[in-house]
This record gives structure tokens, sequence and C-alpha cells, in this order.
């Protein structure tokens, strides 16, 4: 059991990882806010996760704040191959709140508070979390610009953004990923996606799993989920996986039985039948 049967992707041309990848909010208390229930299992869920072949670690210094990223660098540095993607941009008050902050001045803070707090002098991906209109979008993306001509980021992404704002952005720097919310029911990316399938831009789907009604016992999900001896969760990530080359789903948990199950979605292959047939009932769904 391996993410190694998901086909690759190479970020900007040149950071070639697994498409399946892990999401590491949920290593987090309760509200995304402070530690997690069971540090212990969190730790061995990031230590199994590389072991099955997962080579790409999605978190963000709002994650905790800094607990994901604090954990990480506890399970895994010097992470051997393993590609650590951290975001900045959104400021946290409270559990559950999410307030975005693009001032340039902080996302260099944050920048160089993750490269603290991972152990590195470079971060493989850099995402703004969030374009704060309170600030020009271009002198949010030229900090990260002069980051990367520092040499303190590899790559740059973002995180919830339309075709124009990832047009404009592009204008001022390369942009190697798109991370924003896209599952079998919620396709409100997908002139987004297009962009990205077009320029070879990696398109991160956050909230992954979610399924609503085709995951009742009658419904298309599960119908076709048995016939292929797996859960419905596991292949509503195997239609993200089929959905685009591109595609570079992040499913999170803080347990290791749950994390397996999702890493097995990568040996799952769907016939273009099945995939139509979930691709309309989850348009229907949505």
């Amino acid at each position: 059991m391996t993410a190694a049967p998901a086909p690759t992707f190479a970020l900007g041309g040149k950071l070639t990882v697994n498409r399946l990848g892990f999401g590491a909010m949920r290593l987090t208390g309760k509200g995304v806010w402070g530690p997690p229930a069971d540090r212990d299992e969190c730790l061995r869920v990031l230590r199994r996760a590389v072991e099955l072949g997962v080579d790409f670690i999605d978190t963000a210094d709002s994650y905790g704040p800094y607990v994901s990223e604090e954990l990480i660098r506890e399970a895994l540095y010097p992470y051997d191959g393993v590609v650590i993607a951290t975001k900045a941009g959104l400021l946290r008050t409270g559990p559950d709140v999410w307030e975005p902050l693009g001032f340039p001045a902080y996302l260099r803070q944050e920048c160089e508070l993750s490269l603290r707090r991972l152990g590195v002098d470079t971060i493989d991906l850099f995402q703004l979390h969030r374009i704060d209109p309170k600030f020009p979008a271009e002198d949010q993306i030229g900090e990260l610009a002069r980051l990367q001509q520092e040499g303190k980021i590899r790559h740059i992404g973002l995180s919830e953004v339309d075709a124009d704002q990832l047009a404009a952005a592009r204008a001022v720097v390369p942009i190697v990923s798109v991370q924003n919310m896209y599952n079998l029911t919620m396709r409100g990316s997908e002139a987004v996606l297009d962009v990205c399938e077009a320029e070879q831009i990696a398109f991160i789907p956050w909230f992954p799993l979610a399924a609503g009604p085709l995951a009742a016992p009658d419904g298309p999900l599960q119908r076709i989920a048995a016939e292929h001896g797996a859960t419905p969760s596991q292949l509503a990530l195997a239609w993200l996986l089929h959905r685009s080359p591109v595609m570079l789903p992040i499913p999170g948990t803080s347990k290791v039985a749950h994390l397996e199950e999702n890493v097995a979605a990568a040996a799952i292959a769907l016939t273009e039948a099945e995939f139509e047939t979930l691709g309309n009932a989850g348009a229907a769904a949505g």
C-alpha cells in the first residue's frame, strides 16, 4: 500500500511529486487551534505517510497556528526528498477564526518564521493563503517574488483565486500551483482548473472528500465503490486523480488508519464510464 501508483506532477516543471499528497491542517486542536488531542498519533501519521510514498505535504503557518509546521519538523526533518509546502496570509485570533492579512511586511515575517520552524533555508512551495483586498494584490505577490529572488522561496502558489486573479499574479511572477476548494459536488473552480491544465500549473483541491448525498447507500458513489472493493471516500479521491493530470489532492487526517485508507485510493483505476457517471451525479448533487 503506497502512493506510488498515483501518477506524478512536476511543480514548476522541476519538482516532481506523487499526485496524492497529504494536507496537515487536521494535525491541530479543535477549530484548527492549539495542539492536537493525540500528539503522538499525529507524529505517526506524518511518518507513516512518507513510508507509504507520500512526498508532498501541505501545511500553513495558520494551522494551530504554527502547530502543524512544528509537528512536521519533529516528525520528518530533514525531509529527505519530501516536499513541504506552506502558506501565509491568514491571521488567527481564535478557534475557527480566519482573517486575511496580506500586508507585505507581514507576509515576509511569516515566511521567515516558517523557515525557522521547518528548519530549512528555502521553502519548496510558499502559497499566498488569501489575496487580502485591503492591499494591492501586486504588492502581496511582489513581496513573495522578492523572497523568491532572495532564495527563501523556491516556488510560489496561490489559494482561493479566480481566473482573473491568477492571470494578474502570473503577470508579476511565475505561479506553479493553485489551491481552491474542489470535489465531486463542489466544482466552482472549473475555469481556474482549465487554466491550470493549459499552463501546467498544479491544481490542489482542498476539501477533496465531500460527497454529500452521493455517499448514500443507494447512491452511485457507494455502488461503484462496492464494485471496486473501496470506500466512497476512496472513490472520491480516485475521481479527482482521474479528473485532470494537474490535480494534486491533499486529503488530511489525524489517524493512521484513515491515512492508509486515503493513500490506497491511488491504486483505484476508474473506467471512463464510471468517471462520467460520478461526475454527472456530482454535478447534479452540487
